[in-house]
């Protein structure tokens, strides 16, 4: 377990390394996160307007849900796309642009928008599984189902930009690969949570501790240091959403062709390859 958690700290480090040489990088997930709050209020408002929920899941409400979900997977795995992209571009050694990583994304749009419909099937029905408040059991299998779905298509925004396969396929790939690299995905996706949830909540307790103090002479100012922050916290998750992105890149990039990319030599990758 020791080693696990060691290792994950390693990955975290070295993906972070590869991102502060790159910090275009980040803009994907700052242009993903307006796209999913504007395709939020373009659902929510009519949705509210309208009444389409008030008598429960009507098949017109299934399908105005359907569509949201698609919508938001769309955006996001587009996004995650482009990021991945540019990622695999300076994992080569080159030094991409964001027009770089939107253009591949753009060429492979077809298969992204496969995928989103995919995902958007599978998350509705885990999400009706994990809301089944009179059944715990049934939502603790959703919870795991979920779980084990984010960990099996860890590997499928790469195989969609860097292999000319279907969504189904690409599903089909990064399960293969996950088989093989499971312990891998597991302490990268565990190594940059945990880096950046401590950060967040180091940064929360202290930046929402000095509002509190200052507030008892200021409320101004303990109005600013909160603002300051909440946009210091929404950082934070934009660069551990582009860290994530950056390490799918790089695993996928060994996992596929043998090959460890600069800044991840002897992190335990040996046995990724598939």
């Amino acid at each position: 377990m020791f080693d696990k958690v060691k290792r994950s700290w390693q990955l975290a480090k070295a993906s972070a390394s590869v991102l502060n040489s790159d910090r275009e990088l980040l803009v994907f997930p700052v242009i993903s996160a307006a796209c999913v709050l504007v395709v939020l209020g373009t659902f929510l408002v009519p949705a509210l307007a309208l009444g389409v929920f008030e008598d429960g899941y009507s098949v017109g409400a299934a399908l105005y849900a359907f569509a949201f979900y698609f919508c938001q997977y769309f955006v996001i795995v587009f996004c995650n796309c482009a990021l991945v992209s540019a990622a695999m571009i300076r994992l080569e050694g080159g030094d991409p642009t964001p027009r770089d990583g939107l253009r591949a994304a753009t060429a492979r749009i077809g298969a992204i928008a496969g995928y989103a419909a995919i995902a958007a099937t599978v998350g509705m029905l885990l999400n009706a599984l994990k809301d089944r408040d009179n059944n715990i059991i049934v939502r603790l299998i959703g919870g795991a189902l979920g779980a084990a779905w984010t960990m099996a298509t860890f590997l499928v925004v790469p195989v969609l930009v860097a292999e000319d396969v279907g969504p189904v396929d690409a599903v089909k790939r990064s399960v293969a690969m996950f088989k093989r690299t499971w312990g891998e995905s597991a302490a990268g996706m565990v190594g940059i949570g945990l880096a950046c949830g401590m950060a967040m909540v180091a940064l929360a307790l202290g930046g929402f501790g000095l509002a509190w103090l200052l507030g008892q002479m200021s409320s101004a100012l303990a109005v600013l240091i909160g603002a300051l922050t909440v946009l210091a916290l929404l950082g934070l998750a934009v660069y551990q959403s582009a860290l994530g992105g950056v390490y799918s890149a790089a695993l996928y990039r060994y996992a596929a062709d043998g090959e460890v990319p600069a800044g991840f030599e002897g992190l335990s990758l040996e046995s990724a390859r598939v």
